[in-house]
């Protein structure tokens, strides 16, 4: 009867219409970067395009993928972010695990807990992090920008809480069946902790697909820049050396960073909505599991 109250149903009208409104205004810049994108140079540059495109051309997106330093630093991205996301899941759920056991079992545990929080409040700072990679060689390499990230002990913290609302019993007889640790996590925690890791997926790959600042400090070589990075460099920076020089006579470069953009944007749009149904649930660590 409460959701029937003529008060409530002006409450949800009034939600409704406020929450659309928010969801358009966000919309609306990447609409109309994708009708820049796919306008004929003039109009873009002359500030014409809304919400439609003028002339009508995919003039800019092939030259865009003529480009070679956009599609190795594209590919560096993919490398970067199948890579990091796959060994930061490795990574943080078999720490996850070690850490959610009890004291009883795990004795260490609340020691390495301690050591993984501190990391938390007190960081090493950029110098120091900047020489222990020089100092192991990673400068100008993928490693460079995948490793000081690798365990993300925020994640750590939400898994084992996760971990932590599996019923002991499902591990009881796991450990019954002759299983040990390694199976028990593989075959009784891992499948129930779909939305926890999902979740954990969407932080690192977005993460990983965004981080342009590594990029800038660790990497020398052009063609080895992560797609953030490059597109740093030729939008904020503009340093126009890694823009195609035709684009430049042509007078395209405004269209042509329009389509380069929403390409960037491109693989986390259609990537999040597989995985924002698990996203709720993976956050809410605390909630009753059946």
């Amino acid at each position: 009867m409460y959701h029937k109250t003529l008060s409530y149903r002006v409450f949800s009208l009034f939600n409704n219409i406020f929450l659309t409104a928010v969801s358009v205004l966000c919309l609306l810049p990447l609409v109309h970067l994708l009708m820049v994108s796919l306008s004929s140079s003039a109009p873009a540059n002359a500030g014409l395009v809304s919400f439609w495109p003028i002339g009508f051309t995919l003039e800019a997106y092939a030259k865009t993928f003529n480009n070679a330093n956009f599609l190795a630093s594209l590919w560096v991205s993919v490398e970067r972010t199948v890579l990091g996301t796959a060994l930061a899941l490795i990574v943080n759920t078999i720490a996850a695990y070690a850490l959610s056991k009890e004291s009883r079992v795990f004795r260490a545990r609340n020691i390495y807990l301690w050591y993984f929080v501190i990391t938390m409040l007190f960081s090493g700072g950029l110098i120091p992090g900047y020489i222990l990679i020089l100092k192991l060689g990673l400068m100008n390499s993928l490693m460079a920008l995948i490793l000081p990230g690798l365990v993300a002990v925020f994640n750590i913290i939400l898994m084992l809480n996760f971990f932590r609302t599996v019923p002991k019993d499902l591990e009881e007889a796991s450990f019954i069946d002759g299983a040990g640790q390694f199976r028990t996590f593989v075959s009784i925690y891992l499948p129930v902790s779909l939305p926890v890791i999902a979740t954990i997926s969407l932080l690192v790959m977005v993460g990983h697909w965004n981080a342009y600042f590594d990029g800038i400090i660790y990497i020398r070589d052009s063609e080895k820049l992560p797609l953030a990075t490059f597109m740093q460099t030729i939008i904020v920076q503009a340093d126009m050396s890694k823009i195609d020089s035709n684009a430049l006579v042509n007078g395209t470069q405004r269209t042509l960073r329009a389509s380069q953009i929403f390409i960037s944007a491109l693989p986390i749009l259609l990537v999040y909505p597989f995985l924002q149904r698990f996203f709720v649930t993976g956050i809410v660590v605390g909630a009753v599991k059946e």
